[in-house]
């Protein structure tokens, strides 16, 4: 490996990028696609500056890896430069299989087969273009490693995605109060039993990203406003699937087209092979070409899905910790239906919407966040720490959104 490109980030300053492996990925068509993709989704319809893209937050990612590998390298713990370029090279595809607006096109556009899965579809196709060169990158994605820290350190409670997403969403959102000390954080880490531990010094730091979690999860990603945005988006997206299947031609960019004529899930995936290249040419670019086009279609529901999108006029939104009763909702249903002169059915399936939304978040019993102390003894964090609340913590909150059309 010679020389390294620098790239200037905004939240990390200089990042810099080997060459060889690490930047032929990133060269990548599939990797380079992320340029096209938001990050947050439609999160900007309440935060005007959360426009950053996956491609930013990969790179993000890759940084805290590689600062990562040598905070631990320092504390001598013994890392292969096979394996540090390895982990880096899979932590900076993490997100490769992400389609537009997040996880909207997830039961919507597709079903049955999840981004990660697509992602390492997407993998095994630029390794295919690399002739091997990611073999030990994608064993480590799929933990199928022996050495299970490299894992942990891309996906966990504590691993490199989450630290720089809630950096990057913080800085980008102008949500101060999500600004984790990343940095800290991975100075503390250590390996303890070939696990991913904390040391005992980095207790408040950690105690902080658990809250910063959830305040961001509710305050940002779950924001009522971009629910039900994403809402008018995946209901958008039916009506354009259904009106296709009736045999109505709408205008689509020949990707999103191939995804409205198709029911593609996991076995069309592995039946045709230009499924994934449909996929990868999709962005966020085709989807709001066919809304503003949308705009102006005979439908009156598509019509007014893609003018609320598009103009910003938003389902209206009533939370609660409860379900609504059957009739309320169906009342609602026959106002819609009786000012839009559609029928009910119409109007249920496309314009009124209750949302369940449950969110945990920390689990002691499915991935838990060890502190390390000096006698060598490791604690869970919901034992050790002195002010966390961690039965509060982990216990998983629920919220029922009405989302409609408004009147």
């Amino acid at each position: 490996m010679d020389g390294f490109k620098i790239i200037n980030d905004p939240v990390f300053g200089f990042i810099k990028l080997p060459n060889g492996l690490l930047y032929d990925i990133v060269q990548h068509p599939l990797f380079q696609r992320l340029n096209r993709i938001n990050q947050l989704g439609l999160a900007s319809v309440v935060y005007p500056g959360a426009r950053h893209t996956r491609f930013q937050h990969s790179l993000g990612a890759f940084h805290l890896m590689s600062e990562a590998v040598k905070s631990l390298t320092e504390k001598g713990i013994y890392i292969f430069d096979s394996e540090a370029e390895s982990v880096e090279a899979a932590i900076l595809m993490h997100d490769i299989g992400h389609g537009p607006f997040s996880h909207v096109l997830e039961n919507t556009l597709i079903s049955g087969i999840s981004h990660e899965d697509i992602s390492l579809l997407m993998m095994e196709a630029i390794n295919h273009d690399m002739n091997g060169r990611l073999n030990l990158a994608i064993s480590i994605f799929k933990d199928e490693y022996h050495n299970k820290i490299f894992h942990q350190l891309i996906s966990s409670q504590l691993d490199m995605d989450r630290l720089d997403y809630l950096r990057r969403d913080s800085f980008y959102t102008g949500v101060t109060e999500g600004n984790i000390g990343s940095a800290r954080i991975i100075k503390m880490l250590n390996v303890k039993d070939e696990r991913l531990v904390v040391d005992a010094k980095g207790i408040y730091s950690i105690e902080n990203f658990l809250t910063t979690r959830r305040l961001m999860y509710w305050q940002v990603y779950l924001h009522k406003t971009v629910v039900a945005s994403e809402k008018m988006l995946v209901n958008a997206l039916k009506r354009a699937k259904d009106l296709t299947r009736e045999g109505h031609q709408l205008f689509a960019p020949p990707s999103l087209d191939y995804f409205l004529k198709n029911d593609v899930d996991r076995t069309w995936f592995e039946s045709y092979d230009e499924a994934l290249q449909r996929y990868a040419d999709l962005d966020d670019n085709d989807i709001w070409s066919a809304l503003k086009v949308w705009k102006h279609h005979d439908d009156r529901i598509l019509s007014t899905l893609a003018t609320n999108l598009i103009d910003r006029r938003l389902f209206k939104v009533v939370v609660s910790d409860s379900k609504a009763p059957e009739e309320e909702l169906a009342d609602l249903a026959a106002q819609i239906a009786a000012k839009m002169g559609i029928g009910m059915a119409e109007v249920q399936r496309y314009m009124v919407d209750e949302v369940e939304i449950g969110k945990d978040m920390y689990n002691p019993a499915d991935d838990s966040i060890g502190i390390l102390y000096k006698d060598g003894t490791v604690k869970d964090i919901s034992e050790a720490s002195e002010i966390l609340n961690v039965q509060l913590l982990s216990k998983k909150i629920r919220k029922y959104y009405i989302c409609y059309q408004r009147l």
